[in-house]
């Protein structure tokens, strides 16, 4: 009994973990993880802030060693950049990535000035919807329609990068997510891969469309 419980739990797991929902737009951060999940070594270190970008990191990537996650606790926005930065002055020979919303990046992303200036070559993979997905997600549940203060109006993360010295690429599709970072990483430079989600794919289980229906029907009980 005890094995069929586990083999059921593992097989569930794996499910879990496997081929990401198609959702809108032209790049699938689902299918950006499932690269990284199979091209990085086991000792990369993963950081990431808080916001709803994190639940594919947390779903989809395998941690297979001790050491390798630095995440942060209680939903503190903005860890991830400033955690690379440390985890690579530490563990120099590691690669060593960083994801970030684009509310999160912003709220410490003058970090990425100080990769640039102790030349640690992190790579900072920003996941950029325009907006602060989580608390929309909580105003779309609650309050359908009703939006305040969670739309962003982002510059150029990319040119953000190159302007302190470096490097920096824009992705808007899935299929140029492998090769950007393949440059990333060959570069030997501090980087930020600017990755255009679209507003839609709020969850890796649900779309934006989806969960303000949900709280449409919710509301009008």
């Amino acid at each position: 009994a005890w094995s069929e419980l586990r083999q059921a739990a593992r097989e569930e797991y794996l499910d879990w973990t496997g081929k990401p929902r198609a959702l809108p737009g032209k790049f699938q951060l689902g299918e950006a993880m499932l690269h990284l999940r199979e091209c990085l070594p086991e000792d990369a270190i993963v950081c990431n802030g808080a916001g709803n970008y994190a639940t594919w990191v947390h779903r989809y990537y395998y941690f297979r060693r001790f050491g390798t996650q630095l995440a942060p606790t209680s939903g503190s926005m903005g860890f991830g950049t400033p955690a690379a930065v440390m985890a690579k002055r530490q563990c120099p020979d590691r690669i060593v990535v960083a994801f970030a919303g684009d509310g999160c990046f912003m709220m410490n992303g003058q970090e990425f000035a100080t990769a640039v200036q102790y030349d640690l070559p992190i790579i900072v993979v920003i996941v950029d919807n325009g907006m602060y997905g989580t608390i929309r997600m909580h105003q779309e549940l609650h309050y359908p329609r009703r939006i305040s203060g969670t739309a962003l109006k982002n510059p150029d993360f990319a040119a953000y990068a190159r302007a302190f010295g470096g490097h920096g690429e824009r992705v808007e599709r899935t299929e140029d997510f492998a090769p950007a970072f393949e440059r990333a990483l060959a570069s030997k430079k501090p980087s930020i891969l600017h990755c255009l989600v679209d507003p839609e794919a709020l969850t890796p289980a649900r779309t934006l469309s989806e969960i303000r229906e949900a709280g449409e029907k919710a509301t009008a009980q």
